[in-house]
């Protein structure tokens, strides 16, 4: 059984706009089940959909030049209006070129294509495109997806009062997903020796097609070392020099190759929240990763329970994954926020007027604390809100006009905004 993914709705309410659908994501986040779906709820409504998929010689030999491509399309359409699905479309040397061509145009057809994470290094998409596409990234199942299979529920809501009123269940879904991920064939996958598999093939498949083909790097296995290297200080303050130490590059070359790693979609970078306050830190960023199967994959698949050492970092990243999802639609940027006193706060929310600062306590926690670091951040900045993300507690206090509430980690799933 697949996971139903709530994109899916996204996509038809796209399907009346002009402009390019283009679904970009990682390799094998479920982008081209998403346009299966998509074609069969059109053609179940009487439309005409086309599909091409630059992986299979037959289609990709279409694509050749713009024009050989619209009379393929031209001549499959036979006067209809179609909707033209354009699967892995990266493989093309000049992609947002090509698009950009086609959509010129102007024929009655509507476009949808997708590419993986390589699509957005083609020199100047953006630019080729502007105007005339919208961009849906889709990452691997989140946790509100994840729930809803696991449970057999539709809405976040019911997810939410099912964890809250058990807590057995709370603990084995948390940790199945904090262990294995989000990637559609992991989840489905029977059981843990599979789901180990599956996440071995689909970094194998990251390294071989998208690092040394489509990006040409020769050093893979420096690479390979140097996220290894990322996956454990997930969280943590990151130190260029030291990881070019370690993995004998220089250091332009590890911060190109993390540049590489974010493009296609195998980590994220957060960077400080700073002002011009001289008690500010570095500019050192932060990772964290994409998929929680991924980086444990990387580092041996370690166990994860409640009291092993890594489960601190790996419920932050959750935490991480959670914001983003809920900010996904806002131009919120998350940051963390670290002093030369050594105070720090784990996320800072911010769209340029307001702050959320955003603490993550992955021990149980009875009554509701609140430490130095945070008070620090609510004396300096006085924010409306503060959260403390933990794993059950679900309460409020004040410290003077900041409302600082205590959220179970279910409780960010589904609403977006603050």
């Amino acid at each position: 059984m697949e996971v139903p993914r709530l994109m899916l709705a996204e996509l038809v309410k796209h399907l009346d706009k002009e402009e390019i659908t283009l679904l970009v994501g990682p390799r094998q986040a479920g982008k081209t089940t998403l346009l299966r779906h998509l074609s069969e709820q059109l053609q179940a409504d009487g439309a005409l959909c086309l599909f091409f998929n630059l992986d299979i010689d037959t289609d990709a030999q279409h694509f050749t030049s713009q024009q050989r491509f619209v009379e393929r399309v031209e001549a499959l359409a036979g006067g209809r209006r179609a909707y033209v699905f354009m699967d892995e479309v990266q493989r093309l040397e000049n992609a947002g070129l090509f698009l950009k061509g086609v959509f010129d145009r102007r024929l009655p057809h509507k476009w949808i294509a997708t590419g993986s994470g390589s699509l957005e290094l083609k020199e100047k998409i953006a630019e080729s495109l502007a105007g005339r596409k919208r961009n849906f990234l889709l990452f691997p199942v989140s946790m509100e997806e994840f729930l809803n299979y696991r449970l057999g529920t539709t809405d976040a809501d019911r997810s939410m009062t099912l964890l809250a009123t058990d807590a057995g269940a709370e603990e084995r879904l948390l940790l199945e997903y904090l262990q294995f991920g989000g990637y559609p064939r992991v989840v489905t996958s029977p059981d843990d020796t599979e789901k180990r598999l599956v996440l071995g093939e689909i970094f194998q498949s990251y390294i071989e097609r998208d690092i040394q083909v489509l990006l040409r790097l020769e050093k893979s296995r420096e690479l390979v070392t140097l996220l290894q290297l990322v996956a454990n200080r997930i969280g943590r303050l990151i130190q260029f020099q030291d990881l070019a130490n370690l993995t004998n590059l220089s250091v332009a070359t590890v911060k190109n190759y993390l540049w590489y790693a974010q493009k296609t979609f195998v980590i994220e970078e957060v960077l400080p929240y700073f002002t011009n306050k001289q008690k500010e830190l570095t500019k050192s960023p932060q990772y964290y990763f994409v998929d929680n199967g991924l980086r444990n994959y990387l580092l041996g698949n370690v166990p994860i329970t409640p009291v092993s050492p890594e489960f601190g970092f790996v419920f932050q990243q959750l935490v991480f994954q959670l914001l983003r999802q809920r900010f996904v639609d806002s131009i919120a940027a998350i940051r963390y926020w670290r002093t030369q006193n050594q105070a720090e706060v784990d996320f800072v929310v911010h769209d340029g007027l307001n702050l959320l600062p955003v603490e993550v306590k992955a021990a149980p926690m009875k009554q509701p604390q609140i430490e130095r670091s945070l008070r620090s951040f609510i004396e300096t900045y006085r924010p409306a809100e503060a959260w403390v993300v933990n794993r059950s507690l679900e309460t409020s206090v004040k410290i003077g006009a900041t409302t600082v509430r205590f959220l179970p980690w279910f409780r960010l799933i589904g609403a977006s905004g603050v």
